[in-house]
């Protein structure tokens, strides 16, 4: 996924805040702040984070702290502005990019990067690769630095909305992971961070390549399925029918079965 690194720099007190992290395609921020500052010397709006211990700034709070330093989308001048920059709709990345950052509210502003600083590519080990949503709100989550782990959404009942998702099982499907690998969002609107399931999660002997490989060398679908049994479609239809396999997935195009399923029919 495309993202562009700037460092976070406040030239006022001579002090490396950190570093932001723009995913362009999902219009997704993410600030790392570095590790030395304090609920003093970190930015207003995460001192209370920082208090805490947090210094991976969640995407909310990061885009807040964006949006406070760049044109307002609701400014009654906005398309002249469009116009004046050649952009053809708002975003709040390339104002912050074309304005390096700088507010009249401090004096901190921002410089490109072309790498991501070590410190930033250390906490992101701990960041998804992917997740898969298990029966009884349990997650599967891959990691950056290779390790499974299972979770139980029970066990994160202190974050806001996973009561919701508990309750709601059309919800819990829409759970998937965020830019960057930072967070799993249920409904693009309740948010767990990454290291929070790092931490809490259940490891696994099991890398995302084996969980890959199962599938690629254990799921059929309907033209595997029919040449494995040396039968046509309708009469692979009927033993689904009767029950003799349940299909994995259904589809209009095709199911997708187990080939264990399969080869015990």
């Amino acid at each position: 996924m495309s993202v562009k690194a700037f460092e976070i720099i406040d030239q006022e007190n001579r002090l490396r805040i950190g570093c932001l992290l723009w995913y362009e395609k999902s219009g997704e921020f993410v600030v790392e702040l570095a590790k030395q500052l304090d609920e003093w010397s970190a930015p207003i709006l995460f001192a209370s984070l920082v208090k805490k211990g947090v210094y991976t700034i969640p995407r909310e709070i990061s885009r807040m702290w964006v949006l406070e330093r760049v044109i307002p989308s609701g400014r009654q001048n906005i398309s002249e502005i469009l116009a004046n920059h050649k952009l053809r709709e708002y975003d709040a990345g390339k104002f912050l990019e074309i304005s390096s950052g700088r507010c009249s509210q401090d004096g901190m502003y921002l410089r490109k990067l072309l790498a991501l600083p070590d410190f930033v590519l250390e906490r992101q080990k701990k960041n998804l690769v992917d997740v898969t949503l298990l029966d009884a709100n349990r997650l599967l989550c891959f990691f950056q630095d290779d390790k499974a782990r299972i979770v139980s959404l029970d066990q994160l009942k202190t974050f806001a909305g996973i009561d919701k998702v508990l309750k709601n099982p059309a919800l819990y499907d829409t759970g998937c992971v965020c830019a960057g690998g930072y967070e799993i969002t249920f409904n693009d609107s309740i948010d767990v961070p990454a290291n929070a399931l790092y931490e809490a999660g259940e490891v696994l002997p099991l890398q995302l390549e084996d969980f890959a490989t199962f599938l690629r060398k254990n799921i059929l679908d309907t033209a595997e399925c029919c040449s494995m049994l040396g039968c046509s479609r309708q009469n692979l239809a009927y033993l689904v029918k009767k029950g003799e396999i349940t299909p994995l997935r259904e589809d209009v195009y095709g199911n997708l079965y187990l080939k264990g399923d399969v080869k015990g029919v």
